[in-house]
């Protein structure tokens, strides 16, 4: 897999290691990413995304009453 340098401030490091439980910048950063892209897709999972916005707006049949 290929490696990014990113530079972040310094108190921002500190505060995902604090948050995350680990003692690596580099750790903590990693977990804060993979969690944000889990949570995204759970929640694209939960509400789906534009093609089903199409199938829930197609007309409904009409009923004939007799």
């Amino acid at each position: 897999m290929a490696k990014v340098t990113i530079t972040l401030d310094a108190d921002l490091a500190i505060e995902v290691m604090l948050q995350s439980g680990t003692r690596s910048p580099q750790d903590a950063v990693e977990l804060v990413v993979r969690d944000y892209l889990d949570r995204t897709r759970r929640t694209e999972a939960r509400t789906g995304d534009a093609a089903d916005g199409q199938r829930l707006n197609q007309p409904r049949p009409v009923v004939e009453e007799g």
